[in-house]
């Protein structure tokens, strides 16, 4: 398979969950990978070792998605490594805490805003320059089927996915006509990063969530990175400014 042959592919938040799972399955299509983390050293390393024992090539790169002269770091070592940046994938995010709105911690706003979606702003900051010399490229951006279906306790979190939503649809009518593609997945509840949490607290949890899913059963992080290949590759060549719902249904119900 080689969807991505010789692709030079960056994807944040690749320690584990959706992000590794998308950075093997990039390499396992031919890509060369970087694999961009904040805190998790061992767990990104662990992505590169994965993809190196099959015989890919990717490398491991700290990054704070919320500082502008990291992520300008980031794209110029990727470009330095490989010669160019092909696809990006801006996956890193995190959730925040649960709690109504009006007991949301304002700390904890800016928290999830800084790293979901000023995050993913300043990645598109620095990767779409690059583009523009190479006069080709492509972007996902990793938002959540919240973005289209809102649940309680999440609204912080919710918002920041919806804010990814209307990055993504605004840079690609932007870039449309530069060759470059911008899209976005919205995930389910998979089996990795929040969804694991939610199913993790307990039997009754977990089957009150498969309850609401017309496929009646969870996503993995492995149908989300299809996803993101398919997009990534010339097989969606015509499509931009589209958000992917990989949910098993649920925004529709």
């Amino acid at each position: 398979m080689d969807r991505l042959k010789n692709k030079a592919v960056l994807i944040t938040g690749g320690s584990s969950g959706i992000g590794r799972a998308t950075a093997l399955a990039c390499a396992a299509e031919g890509a060369k990978v970087i694999v961009a983390y904040h805190v998790n050293e061992n767990g990104a390393r662990e992505t590169v070792d994965g993809i190196t024992r099959s015989g890919g090539e990717a490398l491991s790169i700290k990054v704070d998605v919320t500082k502008a002269v990291e992520v300008e770091r980031l794209i110029k070592k990727t470009v330095e490594t490989y010669g160019k940046l092909d696809c990006a994938f801006n996956n890193a995010g995190i959730e925040g805490p649960n709690a109504l709105t009006g007991q949301y911690p304002e700390e904890e706003w800016d928290r999830v805003f800084n790293i979901n979606a000023k995050g993913i702003f300043l990645c598109m900051r620095y990767e779409i320059p690059q583009m523009l010399i190479q006069k080709r490229g492509v972007v996902v951006n990793n938002s959540s089927g919240l973005a289209f279906k809102n649940v309680p306790y999440l609204s912080v979190y919710t918002a920041t996915k919806h804010a990814i939503i209307g990055l993504t649809k605004t840079a690609a009518l932007e870039y449309a006509k530069e060759g470059i593609r911008i899209n976005a997945v919205c995930p389910g509840i998979i089996r990795a990063g929040l969804g694991e949490k939610m199913i993790a607290r307990g039997p009754e949890v977990e089957e009150q969530l498969r309850s609401i899913i017309p496929m009646g059963r969870f996503g993995e992080a492995e149908e989300v990175a299809e996803g993101v290949v398919w997009l990534f590759s010339d097989a969606a060549s015509y499509v931009t400014g589209h958000a992917l719902l990989i949910d098993g249904a649920v925004t529709i119900t």
